[in-house]
């Protein structure tokens, strides 16, 4: 796996448990949880838009 994928794919295992345990000590309606959320949603992004470019 490349080191930029695999940095990513930390970044997103770490986000998420952040977002998991935020959510669980408050909600998912809490405004912290909502930005970590939308954090992980760009690491995700970014993590597909490198790998569908490797792969080509």
């Amino acid at each position: 796996m490349d080191i930029q994928l695999f940095k990513l794919n930390e970044d997103i295992e770490n986000c998420r448990e952040e977002m998991v345990r935020m959510a669980s000590e408050t909600s998912f309606a809490n405004s912290l949880v909502i930005e970590t959320s939308m954090r992980l949603d760009s690491l995700l992004n970014k993590y597909h838009l490198l790998k569908n470019s490797c792969e080509h």
